[in-house]
């Protein structure tokens, strides 16, 4: 039994492909129904299916703890920085309110021009071409360039950034876990030192934008040092990023290649963006987050230790049809398909949400109104577009006409 260290997903599934990782969705079905709570002796964790299930993990948090030694998260963790996914509310909502007031919709409102004219910009580039990669052109630039200019770092080092954030978040195998650990200690130690001349500078000549506003907080009685704030600053950087670029990626992969009608209706109704992006992020998001049990329990059934792990597979109970109709159908018109929960669920629902949504909807809109013609590539194979022992796509051909 292991139960140090890393947890590693693919030793749960055991998928060996791309195609399997891509659509667990099969296997998915058949541990809702046959092993919704499934222990895996191998590593000591448990793993739960279900919608309800899978909630009530994420919303428990007295008796599902994001305080954690081992964790399914492939980034980089200590006790530095103010870490959102690591804590629990009382002091979760401490920190949780010194970065806050940054991501509410009303603040982002001054926000919508500025992402209009990047999403612009980009569009601009792919004008002259027939096929696009869609994730290099416009899903990775669009998010790391928000965030980026959020939080007060210089957005033409965008590409830097994304490069960093790329190793941190990369999903860890036992094959070559040591080579990981040694890349994402270096990108940390290299992001740092990056981040901490902006800090100083933000201390002395404070401006509006997040890191300046971490410069002036005050955390337990005392102000952040400039460590805990480019710490913060790389999880900020990190996370903005990612999620957002998956999200768009897997939007014009859903309106495309899983259900091609949905492309042209949205762009006859682009009112319906906030539906199609929700969709998609019920339909087609893989993730998956881990709790600590804080005491025996039999909620689900199966008696569980305290001390074990509990793993909530969100993109399951996001299929689980008995909370939503034909939940293998990719429907823009859905009902309901907001209450997916790929953004969590209570204390730690997602914070960058409404501004992964509002990116979203900005590049979905704006990106079937310049090209009313898009359509899936006839070259493209998904072992071609996905890295060894990922669930995403580092590529995505689309054809656009005018």
């Amino acid at each position: 039994m292991k139960t140090k260290g890393e947890i590693f997903i693919h030793e749960i599934t055991g998928f060996k492909t791309k195609e399997q990782l891509w659509n667990p969705y099969a296997w998915f079905q058949h541990m809702r129904e046959k092993n919704p709570v499934y222990y895996d002796a191998e590593q000591d964790v448990w793993n739960v299916f279900r919608y309800e299930d899978a909630k009530r993990v994420l919303s428990d948090h007295q008796l599902f703890s994001s305080v954690r030694e081992r964790s399914i998260v492939p980034v980089p963790r200590d006790n530095s920085g103010i870490s959102l996914t690591l804590s629990d509310p009382p002091i979760h909502r401490k920190r949780r309110s010194l970065i806050a007031k940054a991501f509410v919709p009303r603040s982002l409102d001054q926000w919508k021009p500025k992402i209009q004219a990047i999403v612009d910009g980009l569009l601009d580039n792919m004008q002259s071409q027939s096929t696009v990669d869609i994730v290099k052109a416009y899903a990775v630039p669009l998010p790391v360039t928000v965030i980026a200019n959020l939080l007060g770092v210089p957005s033409r080092d965008w590409e830097q950034i994304k490069h960093w954030s790329n190793i941190l978040f990369m999903g860890h195998h036992r094959g070559s876990i040591e080579l990981q650990k040694l890349q994402k200690e270096t990108a940390i130690k290299e992001f740092s030192a990056y981040l901490l001349p902006l800090v100083l500078e933000k201390r002395a000549h404070p401006q509006d934008d997040i890191l300046s506003d971490l410069t002036m907080a005050e955390y337990e009685g005392s102000r952040l040092t400039d460590e805990e704030i480019a710490r913060t600053g790389i999880g900020l950087l990190g996370a903005g990023n990612e999620t957002t670029t998956t999200l768009i990626t897997n939007c014009f992969y859903s309106l495309l290649y899983d259900q091609p009608s949905a492309y042209k209706e949205l762009r006859q109704h682009p009112e319906l963006a906030p539906q199609a992006i929700d969709e998609t992020l019920r339909h087609r998001f893989h993730i998956s987050i881990d709790r600590t049990i804080t005491q025996d329990t039999n909620v689900f059934g199966p008696p569980m230790k305290k001390g074990q792990i509990v793993i909530a597979w969100m993109s399951s109970a996001n299929r689980d049809d008995r909370q939503f109709a034909h939940p293998e159908k990719f429907d823009i018109h859905r009902i309901g398909n907001d209450k997916h929960l790929t953004f969590g669920s209570g204390h730690h629902f997602c914070l960058g949400a409404p501004l992964a949504r509002l990116e979203a909807e900005y590049a979905l809109t704006s990106f079937v109104k310049r090209f009313p013609f898009a359509s899936a590539s006839e070259t493209f194979h998904l072992d071609e577009h996905m890295p060894d022992h990922s669930h995403k796509l580092s590529s995505l051909p689309i054809r656009i006409h005018g």
